[in-house]
């Protein structure tokens, strides 16, 4: 018996939570007085380069007590979590002042190492009590000077933490770095640095279950949501123009057509037939490449229910802000659970186009998407572990996703295949096809596919463009997007629009006799993901700060997936709403 999408929901929160090592009910953050919080340092970076992060004691800082790494999940892996015991004590309402929490020699290659992150806007992350906060490692003074050589540079040798709390438990903290402690590193020679930090807790009113609002509202400030709430009303004059469009241009034409077509049989035999009806005989004709197309049906089919079941445990609230990992695992998790539906759909409608080796087809459908992602991934885990950077992923956590792959995607998506072939459906084409295909007429240069392509995608584009800004600085910078119920609005705004404009273009295809829709509405209704990688160009080069050959490859490589995704995933809706289109028309004449 098949799962009601509520609990399948359901299952999918609980999966969620269960994973995550953030707990939101806090039944484990209770402390006593002295009780030891743990204050886990994560990950060194470049600020204005996201991708490259290191492990905290990649530097030469120094520890008071043996370090010890905390085990972690699946989807913190993923993220590049490295979490370890940080050199500094905060127990629970102790307060200190200048502590010493360990010194270290630094040797001049230590000095030039700290000086070269700090040159570079190294910063730190840190959680304590799973509340994260940084700071940055150093500063440069350069004095009105040009020349490198003549800069001073800094490290940050004090920490000042304040920390709020509400009864047993913490509730804010917030980490200031001391200019009046500063550590010259400016010329090669050794330096003896003294680690210290300060600790003052203060009481608040704010409850344990509203400590996180503050990082929500970082992205819902009244200036944000003035911009966010004009790109929803461009958006929706988008639409609504888009649809005006349709109302009154094309289906006042398929009217036209209609009353045309079916006025009188006696005077249909007389006349010529023109436009679309002519194509009756050859509009259903089944294209070439059918497995391919089976396949891109397939799987942007799951990546579409994929994107469905995100934006649903988004709005219940599981990605509330550093919950760690809990998007990765969810994306991983969802993936391997609907590879099924690819199966099934790519079969089934490769069936239905008469193909024979389903097997091939299903085999097709499951490397269409994880093949180009495989190959990307194992390539940039490459490059990170030359770097040796957190992004690396450790050779368990490759062994698990392998798993994962053997165990429950592909047995699904063979399942899926094996389920869509015994379906056993014909084709449902309200029109006989000839025997022979009938020539197409030459078109002008706008109606080929990459000028259609280029129409069809600006409009989607342009109704998500302002939005974009704000995932990309979440995605690749350090903003926090908590806004999800706007981005779905966004997302269904997306779909509709592809669908209208796929629509139409289809029309205008099948009035200049040219009967080969099929790919051309694929092609046209995924283009948006061209648009978007077009925009991550700009992006990149325009609106961030990111250097360096591994930044660059990561945000290029992984872009290029998530821009053929939504290729994919856009294409198939183009074409299921194509299809619906063609047979609705077709279906409304009367055919010889």
């Amino acid at each position: 018996m098949e799962k009601p999408p509520h609990l399948l929901l359901l299952l999918l929160v609980f999966f969620i939570y269960g994973v995550s090592p953030v707990k939101s009910d806090g039944s484990d953050h209770r402390y006593k007085v002295g009780d030891d919080v743990p204050l886990y340092a994560n990950k060194v970076g470049p600020f204005h380069n996201p991708s490259e992060t290191y492990r905290y004691f990649d530097l030469p800082f120094c520890s008071s007590a043996p370090v010890k790494e905390k085990k972690e999940a699946l989807g913190e892996v993923l993220n590049g979590d490295r979490l370890v015991t940080a050199p500094y004590k905060l127990e629970f309402l102790g307060e200190k002042n200048s502590h010493v929490a360990c010194r270290k020699r630094l040797s001049r290659e230590d000095v030039a190492q700290f000086r070269d992150v700090i040159s570079r806007d190294y910063y730190f992350q840190m959680y304590y009590d799973d509340l994260p906060i940084w700071g940055f490692l150093g500063k440069v003074v350069k004095d009105g000077k040009s020349d490198p050589s003549e800069f001073k540079y800094y490290l940050f040798n004090h920490l000042q933490f304040e920390i709020f709390y509400n009864k047993d438990r913490v509730i804010e903290i917030i980490v200031r770095t001391d200019q009046s402690f500063l550590v010259d590193l400016t010329e090669d020679k050794e330096v003896e640095v003294d680690f210290t930090y300060t600790v003052r807790w203060k009481e608040t009113e704010i409850p344990f279950e509203k400590r996180m609002e503050k990082y929500s509202l970082a992205s819902s400030t009244p200036h944000h949501l003035e911009i966010h709430w004009f790109s929803i009303i461009n958006s929706c004059v988008t639409v609504l123009l888009l649809t005006g469009f349709l109302a009154t241009i094309l289906m006042r034409v398929l009217k036209n057509d209609f009353v045309k077509y079916s006025h009188d049989e006696e005077a249909a035999d007389d006349q010529e037939e023109t436009g679309w009806k002519l194509l009756h005989g050859d509009v259903f004709r089944f294209p070439k490449h059918k497995s391919l197309l089976a396949a891109a049906l397939g799987s942007g089919t799951q990546l579409f229910t994929l994107a469905v079941f995100i934006f649903m445990l988004a709005l219940v609230g599981v990605f509330y802000p550093y919950n760690r990992g809990a998007l990765f695992t969810a994306l991983v998790v969802i993936y391997a659970l609907t590879s099924g539906i690819a199966g099934y759909t790519a079969s089934s409608f490769y069936c239905q186009l008469e193909g024979t080796n389903w097997v091939r087809n299903v085999m097709l459908t499951g490397s269409l998407f994880c093949g180009p992602l495989l190959l990307t991934f194992s390539f940039l885990n490459t490059v990170a572990i030359a770097y040796q950077a957190t992004a690396a992923l450790p050779f368990g956590t490759i062994v698990v996703i392998f798993l994962i792959w053997a165990l429950v995607t592909s047995p699904l998506l063979i399942l899926g295949g094996i389920a869509g072939k015994n379906r056993k459906s014909e084709f449902q084409a309200p029109c006989r096809t000839t025997k022979y295909p009938r020539e197409i007429p030459p078109m002008r240069w706008y109606r080929r596919t990459l000028p259609q392509m280029a129409m069809a995608g600006f409009l989607p584009f342009s109704a998500i463009y302002i939005e974009l800004y704000y995932i990309f600085a979440s995605v690749w910078g350090h903003r926090i997007y908590t806004i999800y119920s706007i981005l779905s609005i966004v997302f269904l705004i997306l779909v509709i629009v592809t669908a209208f404009i796929t629509v139409a273009l289809t029309y205008f295809q099948l009035a200049a006799e040219d009967h080969e829709w099929w790919w051309r509405s694929l092609l046209c209704g995924g283009s948006t993901g061209v648009f978007v990688y077009a925009y991550c160009l700009y992006y990149y080069y325009a609106r961030s700060d990111m250097t360096g050959f591994m930044q660059t490859s990561f945000f290029f490589g992984y872009m290029a997936c998530i821009c053929y995704g939504f290729f994919l995933m856009l294409g198939a809706v183009g074409f299921r709403a194509s299809l619906f289109f063609v047979r609705h028309i077709y279906r409304s004449i009367k055919c010889e």
